[in-house]
């Protein structure tokens, strides 16, 4: 594996590798093997789990969050590796929207900026 800056870049080229070269005894393997739906359902519960120990208090509750939200980026690069988004796709989209308001984004996308 070549050397990356950032640890998201390290774990989504090791993601990528599962994907390419799938060891049999791999919880990332097997959620590849599950497709889509699984890998949804993962990030939603993910999701939740975040915003539980979001509401929590105190340094336990903030250590709390910290790991959920490793959780969630974690299934996410799954999600995205399974669709083949490199992760430097997903970074020129946030580099895109620097400088646009984020309701003028929504509004260009069609969506209610209220949702």
């Amino acid at each position: 594996m070549p050397h990356e800056s950032s640890v998201l870049a390290q774990l989504m080229a090791v993601i990528e590798d599962r994907k390419q070269n799938p060891p049999p005894r791999s919880y990332t393997t097997s959620l590849f093997a599950a497709g889509t739906e699984k890998i949804g359902k993962k990030i939603r519960e993910e999701a939740n789990e975040v915003v539980e120990a979001a509401g929590e208090t105190g340094e336990a509750g903030r250590q709390h969050l910290i790991y959920e939200a490793g959780d969630l980026l974690y299934h996410l690069c799954v999600m995205l590796a399974h669709r083949d988004v490199r992760l430097e796709e997903v970074e020129r989209e946030l580099a895109r929207r620097f400088g646009v308001s984020g309701l003028d984004e929504k509004e260009s996308r069609g969506q209610n900026a209220t949702s």
